[in-house]
């Protein structure tokens, strides 16, 4: 709880008072007469129980207590004044609060993000990187990218594209270890991602019944496992539009061109109220559009 506070006015009138160490001065900067500030000053004086000012014939002087308060005093106000203008100045800048889970935005996003502040440049885009696989979209966001099954109750949701699960490892691995048939599997390390039931699918795709997938590195995000695969740790089974940065870097490479449909889809989600959000609609559109031209 605050301690009880001095009136506002009556710090206004005590601060515009001891800078210009006039009441008639400090009454025209706050558009008020020279008695309205006197009796806020005397307002001030009682509440704290302690007198401000030596008031002379022609002149006004601080006390010793006047000065110290006046710069405590000087310094909230002002820190008021810049948090008041800080918020104000947010409030009415165009702005786009964006959820991404955090591999998606790693790896796909934020290297294309350029093209949409390009094109947008007046929208200020606020990137959050955070997992909502099925949860609620939180309020304070506008427009985010799921990763699911799209069946999410009260938002708009449009799926940005279907995309398969790449067997994937270095080359510098490959060259050590070749990968030119399913039994080759057998002598590497598999890396799995929030789940081994994506390996073992593709197990049973290849016809292979008696590939260890109950060992091997488990990582809880994407980008994690793709770097281990990057650094030859393994082999890693990933989406494609996660993956595809690396493999146009050529830190990763696609083996036995067989892959496994992924049961999860992305998606670009909003609150059904927010649907006529111009920012909203012009980043929908945009990302849409980028996935589109990339991966059909």
């Amino acid at each position: 709880m605050f301690k009880r506070l001095p009136p506002l006015n009556s710090l206004k009138s005590f601060e515009s008072s001891a800078r210009h160490l006039s009441f008639t001065k400090a009454a025209d900067e706050l558009f008020v007469t020279q008695a309205a500030v006197s009796h806020q000053i005397k307002l001030l004086e009682d509440f704290l129980g302690v007198r401000l000012f030596k008031r002379k014939n022609r002149s006004l002087e601080l006390t010793e207590l006047g000065k110290i308060y006046f710069t405590d005093v000087s310094k909230i106000l002002n820190s008021l004044a810049n948090a008041t203008t800080k918020l104000i100045t947010q409030k009415n800048e165009p702005h786009l609060s964006i959820s991404v889970p955090q591999t998606f935005g790693m790896q796909w996003l934020v290297p294309k993000l350029s093209e949409f502040n390009q094109q947008y440049p007046d929208i200020e885009v606020r990137l959050k990187g955070e997992d909502q696989d099925e949860v609620t979209l939180n309020n304070e966001i506008d427009i985010a990218i799921y990763y699911g099954k799209g069946n999410w109750d009260g938002l708009q949701a449009e799926k940005l594209a279907d995309a398969n699960l790449l067997l994937l490892a270095s080359p510098k691995l490959l060259q050590q270890q070749p990968v030119t048939q399913e039994k080759d599997l057998h002598a590497h390390t598999l890396i799995h991602i929030h789940t081994r039931d994506n390996w073992r699918n593709m197990a049973q795709l290849l016809k292979i019944e008696d590939l260890d997938i109950q060992h091997g590195p488990l990582f809880s995000h994407t980008f994690m496992a793709l770097q281990a695969a990057v650094h030859g740790q393994g082999i890693v089974l990933a989406n494609k539009i996660l993956a595809q940065h690396e493999i146009d870097n050529g830190n990763l490479q696609v083996i036995l061109d067989e892959s496994l449909p992924d049961p999860k889809s992305f998606y670009v989600v909003n609150h059904l109220n927010r649907s006529n959000n111009e920012q909203i609609n012009l980043f929908r559109q945009w990302i849409i559009q980028a996935i589109k031209n990339e991966y059909e």
